[in-house]
């Protein structure tokens, strides 16, 4: 029995230690849209664009998400500190969205360098990046 014990309690603490060395390895996260882009966005407006709660920013153009593919240490990092949610609630929340016809989730377009690059061409995108890939081509609007 007790060996049982010891097996979860390693299994915990080494799924912990990879969660915490994924997430330190960034600095932070950039949320981007196009340079162009005039909008000021709160952390609530971010939020209910990433969860399909809204449609456009604040100007009333289009605001489309695009989301790193899953299992990045940066969508991790995105989910966890700004939809307060993990990789799992996350699934769960779209996968509902999905079944009742209500919602999308964000479309996946790999790392961090296929987001910037296509929110560099897109002024209706916005997504997130490690805050050190940030560079001219790209307008940060808020960072976490």
């Amino acid at each position: 029995m007790k060996s049982k014990t010891l097996k979860r309690f390693v299994a915990a603490s080494l799924a912990g230690i990879s969660l915490v060395a994924s997430t330190a390895a960034f600095s932070a996260v950039a949320v981007i849209v196009h340079p162009s882009n005039g909008n000021t966005l709160s952390e609530s407006d971010i939020t209910r664009i990433f969860l399909g709660k809204k449609k456009s920013f604040p100007d009333g153009a289009d605001a489309i998400p695009v989301d790193q593919k899953e299992g990045s240490a940066a969508r991790s990092a995105f989910v966890g500190t700004v939809l307060k949610k993990n990789d799992q609630q996350i699934k769960a929340y779209w996968a509902q969205l999905l079944f009742t016809g209500k919602g999308t989730p964000p479309k996946e377009v790999g790392a961090g360098a296929d987001v910037k690059k296509l929110v560099s061409e897109n002024p209706a995108l916005i997504g997130y990046i490690d805050a050190a890939e940030a560079d001219a081509s790209v307008k940060v609007v808020h960072q976490f």
